[in-house]
């Protein structure tokens, strides 16, 4: 299992682009279900258990299994609101405007009295302090990637459909327990004054999308599961993930689902040492 971080804004297009559809890439304008007619990939699922915490009682509730969409990925990762009703959960992501409205906005307020060079020195110095600006974007999710070791993915591609069938299964099974260790030992998020504490969590709201081959071309059964940002204190209050604990178990967690996946495809296939 590998980890990396996704930004919040235009950043989840990194999704529709490559891993909602494979690990290749597409027009953004082609619909995603195209791709699943085409390619046979199949679409994104809900996972967690922190899916209950978006139940408010109002509207249908998310459930383990349930198709993820792209107005879902925009909400949930793009914007940090509900991915079904749009509303608020916690502080929604900060953003920043473009650099011509903010040149333009602070060239406004410019003292009306500057004259001579001195005016065209202020824009000249507003232009370039804006440009220089890096956009300010907020963590949206974490890609957590399960893959069995290259061994695995060759006897998969190479097996027989009900073969094929069972180590993915063993793969899945893995992959939920692992996510359950997670729950249960890592995730929390962070209270009090400069985050000193630590809360914790009614689960992750998660993503999962299922691809079957490397950006080479090579057979290789993985699973990306974008774990959001936005959890749930036991308190009711939205907040984020306390990412450093995250960071700090995701060996413990690869090595984790290793042993869980040995276990598994051993149990289905019947293996014995």
């Amino acid at each position: 299992m590998t980890i990396r971080v996704m930004s919040s804004g235009k950043g989840y297009e990194y999704l529709l682009k490559s891993v909602v559809v494979g690990d290749g890439d597409r027009e953004m304008s082609s619909p995603l279900t195209r791709y699943y007619t085409e390619s046979g990939c199949p679409p994104g699922t809900w996972v967690g258990t922190g899916l209950m915490s978006l139940d408010d009682g109002r509207t249908p509730a998310l459930a383990e299994g349930d198709t993820v969409t792209e107005e879902h990925l925009a909400r949930l990762l793009g914007d940090g609101i509900h991915p079904v009703t749009g509303g608020e959960l916690g502080k929604r992501f900060p953003s920043l405007q473009p650099p011509r409205e903010r040149i333009a906005a602070r060239i406004a307020r410019l003292d009306p009295d500057l004259r001579g060079e001195t005016r065209p020195e202020a824009v000249q110095r507003i232009r370039e302090e804006e440009v220089a600006k890096k956009p300010r974007t907020a963590v949206a999710g974490f890609d957590l990637t399960f893959s069995p070791p290259k061994s695995v993915s060759a006897i998969w591609g190479v097996a027989d459909a009900g073969t094929q069938a069972l180590i993915a299964q063993a793969h899945h099974a893995a992959m939920r327990d692992t996510i359950a260790l997670l729950e249960l030992r890592v995730a929390a998020t962070r209270v009090g004054a400069g985050g000193i504490a630590q809360m914790p969590i009614g689960g992750v709201i998660a993503t999962a999308f299922d691809h079957y081959d490397s950006r080479a071309a090579d057979p290789q059964l993985h699973t990306h599961v974008v774990v959001s940002n936005k959890v749930q204190g036991e308190d009711g209050r939205w907040r984020t993930l306390d990412s450093r604990r995250l960071h700090k178990a995701a060996v413990a967690l690869s090595e984790s689902y290793n042993a869980f996946l040995t276990d598994h495809t051993a149990r289905l296939l019947g293996c014995r040492s």
